[in-house]
């Protein structure tokens, strides 16, 4: 627990980390990847060529100083980036590394004094132990499950198919052909790739699309341009391509204490893979309260696993089905269609239930219509389940 002089010093520190806006973080980024290249190979690059990941931990930053003695405010984030982290196999070491180009930012850029200084380093030391000591906790659950593994492990690309104009999808099988671990549906792996050409090894997470079977996992990867990873594994991936893949993780689960409540899944584009893997698990177990699946998808041709979901949705006591094209490109199939954006208010009845959950997951611009959406509508937030794209706020 940090003492009271500690919390005043680092939050008197906190209007000039504001002040500088993410240039701060811009600067740590940028210190840390010089002195120590090897991260490198763990960081998203292309995440820090944009902005993205300096602006998220800059705002990681000042929620952590803003609430130095309300710890408990920050666990649902700490689980959040703790299982991202897992599955980039962070080390406790690297922590130190963290640490060191943080408070060397701190004193380069804002000059605060050995005093300051020396409460930022030990508010760090206290989220850095947090982090570790979770972290370590995953890891071990993680091992000691059936089929699971600490770290990295070798499969082979077995399947390989087109679900879309822009998204494949991939089947994993591991290289010893030993079981793999069960997930909980909602949950990721992260793929670590460094084939030919590849300046530094890459690191990126999928979402698991349909139920464990002891046997292989299951990706789906949507194009994005000028994006490096999805470009090899859309137009050089072939079926018997070894990658390495980190345990399942991930908070963003279909959570069993819920049931028997209406389940709705809404989601955009390749952002409905966690809720793919959720549906065939609601169908796996006979689901017996009403499940809506609602998606959005530019258009016709890029709309992915479509008929995967009527089959599946066909199984259940009650389901349905609304979808949304952007780009209708001529007439609708059926009453299942609708165009434009998505509007929840054209999706029938499931507002009226008050015991419905809904699980959310696409790019930042959809998920924030579609929570605004259902809290204008007046569901509540308790109920409304959701997985953000793009970097998360590390330390």
């Amino acid at each position: 627990m940090l003492d009271a002089k500690t919390i005043a010093l680092v939050r008197e520190t906190l209007p000039a980390i504001a002040a500088a806006g993410p240039a701060v973080t811009q600067h740590f980024y940028q210190r840390m990847l010089s002195h120590n290249p090897e991260l490198k190979d763990i960081f998203n690059m292309s995440n820090q060529a944009s902005g993205r990941q300096p602006e998220a931990l800059f705002k990681a930053l000042c929620a952590y100083g803003s609430h130095l003695d309300t710890p408990e405010a920050l666990l649902p984030a700490v689980e959040k980036i703790a299982q991202k982290h897992v599955s980039l196999s962070i080390q406790p070491e690297q922590y130190a590394i963290v640490g060191e180009h943080l408070l060397g930012t701190i004193r380069e850029l804002l000059d605060p004094g050995n005093e300051v200084l020396a409460a930022w380093a030990k508010a760090y030391g206290v989220l850095a132990d947090i982090f570790i000591n979770r972290e370590e906790q995953i890891y071990a659950q993680h091992e000691q499950l059936s089929g699971g593994w600490r770290g990295t492990r070798d499969f082979v690309i077995s399947e390989i198919k087109q679900e879309s104009e822009v998204i494949k999808s991939f089947v994993l099988t591991p290289a010893d052909g030993q079981p793999v671990s069960e997930f909980t549906a909602g949950q990721f792996v992260a793929l670590y790739l460094k084939p030919e050409g590849f300046t530094h090894r890459q690191i990126r997470q999928y979402s698991l699309t349909r139920n464990p079977d002891g046997k292989s996992y299951r990706i789906a990867v949507r194009r994005q341009p000028q994006g490096q990873v999805s470009e090899w594994l859309h137009r050089q991936a072939k079926c018997g391509d070894r990658v390495s893949l980190s345990a399942p993780s991930g908070d963003f689960q279909l959570d069993s204490s819920l049931f028997p409540a209406p389940i709705t899944l809404i989601s955009a584009g390749s952002g409905q893979t966690p809720l793919l893997a959720m549906l065939h698990a609601l169908a796996k177990h006979q689901y017996p309260a009403r499940v809506n699946w609602w998606h959005a998808a530019h258009n016709r041709a890029e709309h992915a696993f479509g008929e995967e979901v009527t089959q599946e949705g066909a199984t259940l006591e009650s389901f349905r089905e609304v979808i949304w094209y952007k780009q209708p490109d001529g007439a609708l199939a059926d009453s299942r269609y609708r165009s434009g954006l998505i509007n929840i208010t054209q999706a029938g009845s499931a507002l009226d239930n008050p015991q419905c959950h809904y699980f959310v997951c696409g790019p930042t611009g959809f998920m924030q219509s579609v929570i605004h959406q259902l809290t204008e509508a007046g569901v509540s937030q308790s109920h409304i389940h959701y997985e953000l794209f793009g970097p998360h706020q590390d330390l």
